[in-house]
Parts: C-alpha cells; sequence; structure tokens
C-alpha cells in the first residue's frame, strides 16, 4: 500500500508536529516513536503516556436483537452485562480459531439510549465486517454502525493518568472500577471514558468525536505537564504489551489459534449457550490444545524476534516465537513462544536466533505486574 493510499487518523498533523517517526500500520499511518521508545516506554511505567489509538475499529451495535446477535458472535456472555461495564472477548470461526479479540462497552447515551460498542483490532476490521453482514440476515432489527472514522481514541497510561485527568471530565473518572465505561465530557464535549488499557498501567482509553481530539489530546498532556506525561509511540506500546504478556493480533493470535492455546480460555463461556465455535471450544477444552503460548527468558542481550524456531534440548523444533525483543524494566530479553503442550512444561528451551542456539529459561506470564 502506498503512503498516498494509507488513511490518516484525526491527530495525523499533531504527531507531525512533534517530529513523530510516521509508519505504516493497519492501513493508516501511524506515530512509533517521538524520540527515544525506551524513553517513552519508562514514561508509561512511572508517570503517564498518551497513545493515539483511533487507528483501532469502534462499531456500535442498536436495536432490541442487539444481545442476541452479539450472544451468537462472541465466546464471553454479554447477556447479563449491566450498564456501564466493558468485557473484553473474542471472536471465533466455527474451528475456534480466532477472528479477533475485541472490547464490549455497554453504555448508554445522555438521553439514556443503552447500545453496545464493539473496539476491534485495526487489522481486522474490515474482515468483521463482512463476517458480521451475512449473520445480520438473522437478526433484522440490529442495526450496526461503523463509527471509526468519526471518532477518535486515546489511551492515557501509567501510574499518575489517573489523578491528573480526573480535573478534566464532568465524571471523575477515578470512580471507575477497571473495566467500567461512562459517557461524561470534557469541556461540554461528550466523551466516552473507560478503565482499560494494553499496557499493564492503569489508566483510561476515551473514545471523542474526531474534530475534538487534538484539543482533548493537548488538555491531557496539559493536565499532566509537571508529573512527566509524554507521548509516546507504536514502538513503546508493542514493549509495554510485551511485559504486560498481552496477546497482539497477527503474533499470538489467530484463525488457526484457539483461545485455550493462547491462554485466553478465561475469555470463553462455555456452559448453556450456542455461539459461532462453540462445539469445537467444548471439545478442545475437553481434549486440551495441541499448543500452548509460554514465557521465556534468553540467556545473554540478543533478543529473540517473532519467527525464530524453538527447539527442545536435543534439537527437535517444537514452536515458534510470536513476539520478542528488550524489556525496558526487566533490562533484557523476553519473548513469548507458541510451542507443542508435551514442551509447554520443560523449564528450559532453546531459540535458534539467527543460526545461533541460545539456551532460554521457561516463565510464568505475565513478564510484568504493576505494584499493587
Amino acid at each position: 500500500m502506498s503512503p498516498s493510499q494509507l488513511a490518516s487518523t484525526p491527530l495525523d498533523q499533531w504527531h507531525r508536529d512533534a517530529g513523530a517517526r510516521m509508519v505504516p500500520f493497519a492501513g493508516y499511518e501511524m506515530p512509533i516513536q517521538y524520540g527515544s521508545i525506551v524513553t517513552e516506554h519508562q514514561a508509561c511505567r512511572n508517570a503517564a503516556a498518551l497513545f493515539d489509538v483511533s487507528h483501532m475499529g469502534r462499531l456500535r451495535f442498536d436495536g432490541p436483537g442487539s444481545v442476541a446477535f452479539l450472544d451468537r458472535l462472541l465466546t464471553r456472555d454479554i447477556r447479563n452485562m449491566p450498564l456501564g461495564r466493558v468485557r473484553y472477548s473474542l471472536i471465533c470461526n466455527e474451528n475456534g480459531g480466532i477472528l479477533d479479540d475485541v472490547l464490549v462497552y455497554h453504555v448508554e447515551t445522555p438521553s439514556q439510549n443503552p447500545y453496545h460498542l464493539m473496539v476491534v483490532n485495526a487489522s481486522n476490521r474490515e474482515k468483521i465486517i463482512r463476517w458480521i453482514e451475512p449473520l445480520l440476515a438473522d437478526f433484522p432489527e440490529v442495526i450496526v454502525t461503523d463509527r471509526t472514522d468519526l471518532t477518535a481514541m486515546i489511551a492515557v497510561q501509567g501510574p499518575k493518568a489517573m489523578a491528573a485527568c480526573r480535573r478534566l471530565f464532568s465524571y471523575d473518572p477515578t470512580r471507575l472500577k477497571y473495566y467500567h465505561a461512562v459517557i461524561t465530557n470534557q469541556f461540554s464535549k461528550p466523551a466516552l471514558v473507560s478503565r482499560t488499557g494494553y499496557t499493564g498501567e492503569d489508566g483510561l482509553e476515551l473514545i471523542v468525536r474526531a474534530e475534538e481530539a487534538p484539543r482533548i489530546w493537548e488538555n491531557i498532556l496539559l493536565a499532566g505537564r509537571d508529573e512527566g506525561f509524554m507521548a509516546a509511540g507504536l514502538g513503546a506500546r508493542d514493549t509495554l504489551r510485551m511485559e504486560a504478556a498481552m496477546p497482539l493480533y497477527g503474533h499470538e493470535l489467530n484463525e488457526t489459534i484457539d483461545p485455550f492455546s493462547a491462554g485466553l480460555g478465561f475469555a470463553c463461556d462455555l456452559d448453556g449457550r450456542d455461539f459461532i465455535g462453540g462445539d469445537a471450544l467444548r471439545e478442545i477444552k475437553a481434549t486440551g490444545p495441541k499448543q500452548i503460548r509460554i514465557g521465556l527468558l534468553p540467556d545473554g542481550k540478543r533478543p529473540a524476534r517473532e519467527g525464530c524456531e524453538v527447539l527442545d534440548q536435543a534439537g527437535n523444533s517444537v514452536g515458534v516465537i510470536t513476539s520478542g525483543g528488550p524489556s525496558p524494566t526487566l533490562d533484557r530479553p523476553i519473548a513469548m513462544a507458541m510451542v507443542d503442550a508435551s514442551a509447554a512444561t520443560h523449564d528450559t528451551l532453546q531459540i535458534d536466533i539467527r543460526g545461533k542456539r541460545v539456551d532460554a529459561t521457561r516463565t510464568d506470564l505475565p513478564f510484568y505486574k504493576r505494584p499493587v
């Protein structure tokens, strides 16, 4: 895809004015870093960082059949989901392979009209829309609206994020419990605020009108100016989510990987429901997955990158690295791998890093947990 075919977010000009290095990502031109990825990573761990995540897809579901439709679509039971809740779920194919991992919001407008909003991965937005369209034939009262281009999405993540942001909104977001959301105002303009994130830190994700995004972005930076808030790009977002062992679609998740292999069995409500992929997932759970996602700590300083082969001590290939790189917090390389279930309990394995075999110690995930 040429640069002229790439989409831009409502914060595109801000990124360019700030000197960001822009790269193609999931059909958009996105900032990968403004300066040092490590500095942006540490700002998130120690203060707070702002991420433009407007490239994520935002699909709204209205109508009296929305709950039944989403219950057919999702691995998670959302039938009893109260207003103000956000729930992580998966969309699977009939074989139990993961089509996407999503966040589902149940909120209501200021005029008290309830609806569901689904945030999907940017690279999967068109695929999920194509998946949904034929299924809607059985749910004629459901109205699906793609709100992606009309809105922007901003993540504010870090230990100082909540305290600084409480001054900005009509509703104090520190009152929100984890994975809860509310529609409030930022200087009289509507904002959907949720206590969610993808970095392993506490913080918020905001969905706002596209035209309001630059002003709100600047207001948050100003609120955290004395606390060390910093804009961060996709580079820091990737090292942060790796430390927190959060799976990334196209790496730990794809249509050939089932939720139990990926360590996401908690996101499958199998009892008393009929949803797409349900029968396959019940069988996989009963027999056990053939592969399992694990964490590895390679010896030395050379990072193991995606695609590196994982071997047992006898030299047999048992899997592949799905994500890997240096951890700024741990000051050592870390990696996630998908390996044969029989090898997932080995204490040590080897990784072929550009032709050299490196010992690696299996470790529990996540690599990093924020202090409580």
